[in-house]
């Protein structure tokens, strides 16, 4: 063995090869988002979730204001509230679907290097 892989070698811990068996299994989708909510993002997620759910909420409640507007101007209003929140909403969406994704790839890099090691 050369001088690099037994510096690798050194530096995998039992965390590592805990964490390589979990890899095998595999991960489903709510598995994968359970995921974002741990680790040194967890506040910042947890803040993202429920922004998503306070902008959903604020869509519904404009598009009701929308409809039971009787002028033009404010339904025009209410129409850009509406599109806003839910603008937000998918943009939030995006960020965590991103944010998953980011998750997923350090596991494969995780996974390729443990093997590497083996």
């Amino acid at each position: 063995m050369t001088n690099f892989e037994n510096r690798l070698k050194e530096s995998l811990s039992a965390e590592d090869e805990a964490f390589l068996r979990n890899l095998e299994e595999g991960e489903s989708l709510m598995g994968q988002l359970g995921s974002t909510f741990a680790g040194p993002m967890m506040v910042w997620t947890g803040f993202a979730f429920v922004l998503s759910f306070a902008f959903f909420g604020i869509a519904v409640w404009a598009g009701f204001k929308m409809y039971e507007a009787t002028e033009p101007r404010l339904m025009v209003f209410w129409l850009g509230v509406f599109l806003f929140a839910m603008i937000a909403v998918g943009l939030i969406k995006i960020w965590f679907w991103m944010r998953m994704n980011h998750l997923a790839l350090l596991r494969e890099l995780k996974r390729i290097e443990l093997r590497l090691v083996r």
